[in-house]
């Protein structure tokens, strides 16, 4: 076990202020343990902090399991009431496009394309390949079903570790005659009901310019919102960790 260090001594270490100690431990760049009222530091992570200690030995926080961090069922309750209140679908994939949560406000027309199991896999599909989309800011993608969906990416500790996608609506509004004859297409490469996916396309919905750059953002803020939570999460973990390698200590 390494040594453990004051605040003082970290201060004097990294030749910074208290506060700017304070921020690193905020923002998850140092990890730091409460004993009492005063903050110890192992010495390791003050070193990787100055590239003097082997990279091959992660600190506590760096050693959690991508995906440990994340609160899954928290992310699942902030996602449902966001695509309920857009009137839009959404999912929380991994970095490629591998689900993490379930689909929320799923639509009956994807519900029906999802009830098939080549649907669901083109759906997977299709997720992969907007995962392989390079633009940084949301853009807009059309799925195999012809729908429009668009992601944001959440990123922990400059990685990124998933992406939240948004779905199942239209930008364009849709030439019926000829939609109807795609969808039945698409209905009898899934071996589903034609009428019936027909029928349910009519209810998807039809984004406006207004519509389109609002849930660009609000794809931008909820990444946002699901990476400070993670974040706060990992910080949480870590220090656990670090209070039980204390505890171990002195057996």
């Amino acid at each position: 076990m390494d040594d453990l260090l004051t605040t003082r001594q970290v201060q004097d270490i990294l030749r910074v202020d208290r506060t700017t100690v304070y921020r690193m431990i905020k923002n998850g760049r140092l990890a730091g343990v409460k004993v009492g009222n005063q903050w110890r530091f192992h010495q390791r992570d003050v070193e990787l902090l100055l590239g003097l200690a082997p990279k091959s030995e992660p600190s506590a926080v760096s050693q959690q399991k991508p995906f440990e961090n994340l609160p899954i069922n928290c992310l699942q309750s902030v996602q449902d009431v966001c695509a309920e209140i857009a009137n839009i679908g959404a999912i929380t994939t991994d970095q490629n496009g591998v689900p993490l949560t379930d689909l929320s406000n799923c639509g009956q027309f994807c519900a029906l394309i999802q009830s098939a199991e080549s649907g669901k896999k083109a759906c997977l599909a299709a997720w992969h390949k907007i995962s392989k989309q390079t633009d940084e800011r949301p853009q807009f993608f059309t799925c195999h079903a012809g729908l429009q969906y668009a992601r944001a990416r959440i990123h922990l500790d400059d990685a990124e570790w998933s992406m939240i996608i948004a779905g199942q609506f239209y930008t364009t509004p849709p030439n019926h005659p000829v939609r109807d004859e795609e969808i039945r297409q698409l209905a009898a490469r899934h071996n589903l009901d034609g009428d019936q996916l027909v029928e349910a396309s009519h209810n998807l919905v039809l984004l406006d310019k207004r519509k389109q750059r609002e849930i660009t953002r609000w794809l931008k803020k909820v990444a946002g919102a699901f990476e400070q939570i993670t974040q706060e999460r990992a910080d949480l973990i870590g220090r656990l960790k670090n209070i039980a390698a204390m505890s171990n200590m002195g057996d």
